[in-house]
């Protein structure tokens, strides 16, 4: 018998998504009888405009194990937690849907490929400058599934497969938010709980983010090559869609005005999933009646929309499962408690990167960086005065290790559904990801370093 070729070896490969989630239901099931119960106290913090941890408060409370039927239970409460989103994401999915069935999206896919031919690969650095903007600014992630049918046009188009466009978009915000300045979410939320001045050592971190952003885009242009194949061609009109020019020019300018709305109203008002929601609601039935479906045909497409994002809407109910399977065992505290105590006897620097690696792992079941924040960040900031480790490089810290997290755990649900979406498995994004994510963390590591010895405050 002939030796296996090595191109036959066996690949990494993970259970379906679904499946993987409800796993790590299961497993976070199981920690709740494994580990003891136990909760902080929480105060009103003025500053954050939350709700934040008591540092020394920590205390064991009854244990609340979750059997195997609250577990499952878990699932649905989860869907309910995340209604918003979900919905967010059927409405847009039903929006695009429409806007694609008057051909205006391939007639602006037609137009850029037309601009970029021969320089295909430059689309990578020029979408992702944009999309990072997005993570800069606002953290955005579940919003970006709104692009989805766009970047997968686009991506076909110009030769490039699907990973490629969540890499573009999602992934290149993600490095954003995690290296920004002046996340609000993230970084603004920390250093108002930490008492550390907003925007202080914004020259700093722009440094590292003008960094990040080449490594990821290096990295997203380097997959993006090795991967290329023959562009697709147009497809032919099915004759469900109008041919006026007009009709589909004044369509795009719908979906123009309906993204200026949407940056207006998430920065200068506010505005969350509900809103957003209604607001992508409407472009999609102006766009129908414009683009010339009618009310029957732009009912149709919202159907067919809400048909291709059932799954992901599914896989952000699922994660959020997890975190309510470990709330409900009060063992989130417990995991944090035990994760940070042994820091405190680490050398200063070893100290800062320890807080990294560890935050890293928090974020596992605490998905939210701005949960994550006021969790950690009373607890830490006492431990860094008394080790004489500046607040500032405690925020970076808890910045670059619950940011950079965000790219790869499955119980991130705008992850999962993102992947979902444009039809990318998992364990294809890992593949990717390792190498640029382990630059990305050896280049945070160095910061830290390089902050600690420069006494960044």
């Amino acid at each position: 018998m002939s030796a296996r070729a090595p191109t036959d070896a066996p690949r990494l490969r993970f259970p379906h998504p679904l499946t993987l989630l409800v796993l790590c239901v299961a497993a976070a099931a199981v920690l709740t009888w494994l580990l003891p119960a136990g909760q902080y106290e929480t105060r009103d913090d003025p500053a954050a405009g939350r709700q934040v941890v008591v540092a020394g408060t920590y205390h064991t409370v009854a244990p609340s194990p979750v059997d195997g039927f609250d577990a499952l239970v878990a699932i649905p409460k989860g869907m309910s937690d995340a209604a918003s989103v979900i919905f967010y994401v059927f409405l847009v999915g039903g929006a695009f849907a429409v806007v694609e069935r008057t051909g205006a999206l391939g007639e602006l896919v037609s137009w850029l490929v037309r601009r970029l031919e021969g320089r295909g690969l430059w689309v990578i650095p020029i979408v992702g400058f944009v999309f990072g903007w997005g993570g800069i600014l606002i953290q955005m992630q579940e919003e970006l599934i709104a692009f989805v049918p766009v970047l997968l046009l686009l991506t076909r188009r110009l030769g490039f497969n699907a990973l490629t466009g969540v890499a573009m978009s999602l992934g290149v915000a993600a490095v954003g938010a995690s290296f920004s300045p002046i996340n609000p979410f993230q970084v603004g939320i920390a250093q108002k709980v930490a008492g550390v001045s907003l925007l202080s050592g914004w020259e700093f971190r722009s440094v590292f983010l003008a960094l990040a952003w080449l490594v990821w885009t290096a990295g997203t242009m380097r997959f993006a090559q090795r991967t290329r194949v023959a562009p697709e061609p147009p497809e032919p009109s099915d004759g469900g869609a109008p041919s006026a020019g007009w009709r589909q020019t004044v369509v795009l300018g719908i979906v123009v005005v309906t993204f200026i709305a949407f940056v207006v109203g998430v920065t200068g008002y506010g505005w969350d999933f509900d809103q957003l929601s209604a607001l992508f609601f409407l472009m999609g039935v102006a766009a129908g009646l414009v683009g010339g479906l009618g009310v029957g045909g732009t009912a149709e497409g919202y159907v067919e929309g809400f048909r291709s994002m059932a799954f992901a809407g599914l896989l952000i109910g699922f994660a959020r499962g997890i975190y309510v399977v470990l709330d409900e065992g009060h063992i989130v505290d417990t995991i944090v408690h035990g994760l940070f105590t042994p820091i405190a006897a680490l050398p200063t620097t070893f100290s800062a990167l320890g807080m990294m690696v560890v935050h890293s792992l928090v974020h596992l079941p605490v998905p939210s960086t701005s949960g994550q924040a006021v969790l950690t960040m009373p607890l830490l900031v006492p431990l860094s005065d008394l080790i004489g480790l500046s607040r500032q490089v405690t925020v970076l810290a808890y910045q670059y290790g619950a940011g950079l997290c965000e790219l790869v755990t499955p119980t991130n649900g705008a992850l999962m559904a993102m992947l979902a979406a444009s039809g990318v498995r998992y364990e294809e994004w890992v593949r990717f990801l390792a190498p640029v994510l382990g630059a990305l963390a050896a280049l945070a590591a160095v910061a830290i370093g390089l902050a600690v010895a420069m006494g960044l405050r």
